[in-house]
């Protein structure tokens, strides 16, 4: 397992959000190990080694793969295809959620309607 780092300059962005996704994720795990392990008689070094070894291997694993040729370049090509993207405005964000809200209560309120005149019209033919 190389230590040097594939294309250092390359895809720092990604890299290092995918690393630190995955760095949160495995503590979350590691803790709740952490935690189940607690619960049992074993000896204090276990408990506490246990899950700082996963934690650990998990982290050297995470290392290997984001330098990994193939992970690495995809990585790059990701954050360069992020960088030709048109990002909206936040007033154009603004006004497409507001006409999204807009939309959702008027189907609502047809969708009530609807089933209201459903109900209405079952009840005399039923009732």
């Amino acid at each position: 397992m190389s230590m040097t780092m594939y294309k250092p300059g390359q895809g720092k962005y990604s890299r290092l959000i995918t690393g630190i996704s995955v760095a949160v994720v495995v503590a979350i795990g590691c803790w709740r190990l952490y935690d189940m392990l607690a619960a049992t008689d074993w000896s204090a070094w276990i408990i506490f080694l246990v899950p700082l070894v996963v934690f650990g291997a998990i982290a050297a694993v995470t290392y290997w793969l984001l330098n990994k040729e193939s992970v690495a370049d995809f990585l790059i090509a990701a954050e360069g295809e992020l960088k030709k993207v048109n990002w909206s405005s936040r007033k154009e964000v603004a006004v497409s959620t507001f006409v999204v809200i807009i939309v959702v209560f008027v189907m609502a309120a047809l969708l009530g309607a609807t089933d209201m005149v459903f109900q209405l019209i079952f009840d005399k033919l039923l009732g």
